[in-house]
């Protein structure tokens, strides 16, 4: 019977797995309470059919608690979406998913990484930076933030070789 309770109750760690087309209506539900423009479940789900997107994601059980979205274009990769639920956020989830990506990508032949931050995202402007990414460009007034501003976007890179 203790048993039981121990299993019920333990706090189990998320799994990192490949996402799937069957995951698109999960991935949109993170990504919609994560960015100020969502994209639906068909975008995602035909981003997921695509042969040159790599998608990873983080489960506990059955439930899905953040993705991370990749595009491969011959030796490099575009970091489309990253996003992990608010109750796991601060607990290395995101640096775990971008680590597993980043070795996948790198297996598939990719040499260097890129992706576009938003200049007031500090949490995650600080993951890309432990993980190495360098800024190379910016797009100011990218990210509409209200109807007096847009924030720039950083655009970063990472190589891989």
């Amino acid at each position: 019977m203790i048993g039981m309770f121990t299993r019920l109750f333990a706090r189990r760690e998320p799994v990192l797995t490949e996402a799937r087309p069957r995951d698109a209506a999960a991935i949109a539900a993170i990504h919609a309470a994560s960015f100020r423009r969502g994209w639906s479940d068909g975008e995602f789900e035909r981003l997921l059919l695509e042969r040159n997107t790599v998608a990873h994601r983080a489960t506990v059980g059955r439930a899905l608690h953040g993705f991370i979205l990749s595009r491969l274009a011959g030796d490099e990769a575009e970091i489309l979406s990253v996003a992990v639920a608010s109750a796991w956020q601060g607990r290395g989830l995101a640096r775990a998913l971008l680590n597993l990506h980043l070795r996948r990508l790198a297996g598939l032949g990719a040499r260097a990484v890129f992706l576009e931050v938003d200049e007031d995202n500090e949490p995650a402007r600080r993951l890309y930076r432990r993980a190495g990414f360098r800024e190379v460009g910016r797009r100011e007034g990218y990210y509409q933030q209200d109807r007096d501003r847009a924030a720039a976007a950083l655009v970063l890179r990472r190589d891989l070789v």
